[in-house]
């Protein structure tokens, strides 16, 4: 691990795990499939990922789900759609952020012996000997390290959104990304994508660069975020109008936020999921510490929300008026929305400003099924496995709210699994 501590853009996210599990979705009245996951990710990447790929992911999330519960983390007993995941199949772990996953983690590795983990080092080289990848170089702070894999090694280093060069070198998809902030934490820089080269491992997809509308003015980061779920609020731009289907693809409503006037807009909603203002967001923050902090607003009314937000309050009060009619009609909306749940009705009311912000890199290093790093002629490279962000050709040309950890963590435990048989 090249950071000084563990947890990666895991820790800086939402939590939320997509996996199709009947015994919450159920209790919610909530139809799902793998069928239907498998569908929703396929066509919901243009279908250019790799269907045996997706189909192992979407068979293994929920054995996912309880092997982390076996492990001791904590879920909650509602599932709910998470920003462009397109159904309501996303878990959210009691502790915040991704700080659930890290800890059981954490708690895993200091109970067992025989896990070392090295902060503060980065991997330099892979080492080969035969064609078969036998260990890493590595640089620490107390000087060189050479680790030697009995079995092999896998490579889990994350994807390059960090690093605006890269960025721009593969970008196909946007106007220029340069001055464009991320919701990635500093080490997320492509470096393992770089070390596969000596071994002349194939990689894929790498044009496809996924934005998401939910940055923070300031920072790029997801901090900040008001909104707890899809079905229950509105984006409106700087002129108090709605835009866009707001729980549409990732890619779509972030291109639709591009053409807004500063690329900027409000997100709004009502005080259903804040009765008092001391609940927290997905982000460990109160909408109370966000109002005193000047990064969220109030209103008694819609009108003393719009003076608050600077927008016309004709303009706002219309866009939640006509959006309240269609929850009461039925979907969908002018917009070709189809995810309502309840109106926004329920005063004070609450609005919280979002950019566009570089959010992840579907493509990588290519892998097949059993997370085996493969060459450019499509042949397996011995002793070289690949999980998450690093690799591929799972979500095509966009990938699905929720998905990101459902795929690290199952093809996470494929490589881990297969490199043990080695």
């Amino acid at each position: 691990e090249k950071m000084p501590r563990l947890g990666g853009n895991t820790i800086l996210s939402g939590g939320a795990f997509n996996a199709v599990d009947p015994g919450r979705q159920s209790k919610q009245g909530i139809e799902d499939s793998v069928d239907k996951h498998y569908t929703q990710t396929y066509e919901g990447g243009d279908k250019l990922g790799k269907p045996d790929l997706i189909r192992t992911l979407v068979e293994n999330a929920y054995p996912a789900v309880e092997w982390l519960e076996s492990l001791g983390m904590k879920f909650e007993d509602e599932v709910f759609t998470v920003l462009g995941g397109l159904w309501p199949r996303a878990h959210r772990p009691s502790d915040p952020l991704g700080t659930g996953f890290i800890k059981t983690y954490e708690k895993y590795i200091n109970e067992n012996d025989g896990i070392k983990v090295l902060l503060d080092t980065k991997a330099t080289e892979l080492m080969v000997d035969g064609g078969r990848v036998v260990g890493v170089k590595a640089e620490g702070l107390e000087g060189d390290v050479i680790l030697h894999a009995n079995n092999g090694v896998v490579i889990a280093s994350g994807g390059f959104a960090g690093n605006v060069e890269m960025r721009e070198k593969y970008n196909e998809s946007w106007p220029s990304l340069t001055d464009l902030k991320t919701t990635n934490h500093p080490g997320a820089t492509g470096d393992g994508i770089a070390l596969v080269e000596v071994v002349d491992a194939n990689l894929i997809g790498m044009e496809q660069l996924q934005l998401l509308p939910m940055g923070d003015p300031a920072t790029g980061s997801l901090s900040g975020n008001i909104e707890k779920g899809v079905e229950n609020r509105i984006f409106v731009n700087k002129s108090g109008d709605r835009f866009v289907d707001e729980g549409a693809r990732r890619d779509v409503m972030t291109k639709a936020l591009l053409e807004q006037e500063d690329a900027y807009m409000w997100v709004v909603l009502d005080s259903v999921d804040y009765p008092t203002g001391d609940e927290k967001n997905n982000f460990n923050e109160s909408m109370n510490e966000l109002i005193e902090q000047g990064r969220a607003f109030k209103g008694d009314t819609l009108q003393e929300l719009a003076e608050a937000i600077d927008v016309p309050a004709d303009n706002l009060i219309k866009a939640v008026e006509e959006f309240n009619k269609v929850v009461e009609t039925g979907g969908p909306d002018a917009f070709g929305r189809t995810l309502f749940e309840r109106k926004i009705d329920t005063a004070p009311f609450y609005a919280g400003p979002r950019v566009p912000t570089v959010h992840h890199t579907m493509g990588g290093i290519e892998i097949n099924t059993s997370a085996q790093v493969l060459n450019k002629d499509g042949n397996v490279i011995p002793g070289l496995y690949a999980a998450g962000e690093v690799t591929g050709g799972i979500h095509g040309s966009n990938r699905l709210g929720g998905n990101a950890l459902a795929d690290i963590i199952v093809f996470g435990r494929i490589a881990g699994e297969n490199v043990a048989n080695e």
